[in-house]
């Protein structure tokens, strides 16, 4: 269990970094500021196919921090 904790930590932490790092500079982290899904895997999922789900389609950080805190 204890290698299994340590990874979980592992993880959580550099998502965390990952955060704050695109915080820091404004952009969404699901799509790197592109404001589009590069992945569409479902049209039904997402009304508009391309437009990155974090985000809406509008790169920002502050939008995808109202839409997944």
């Amino acid at each position: 269990m204890g290698l299994f904790n340590t990874f979980q930590e592992w993880k959580a932490n550099r998502y965390e970094e990952k955060i704050a790092k695109m915080e820091s500079k404004g952009i969404c982290p699901d799509c790197y500021g592109k404001g589009i899904n590069s992945l569409a895997l479902s049209e039904f999922y997402v009304t508009n196919v391309f437009d990155c789900p974090g985000c809406n389609g509008s790169g920002l950080f502050s939008d995808w921090s109202e839409n997944n805190r």
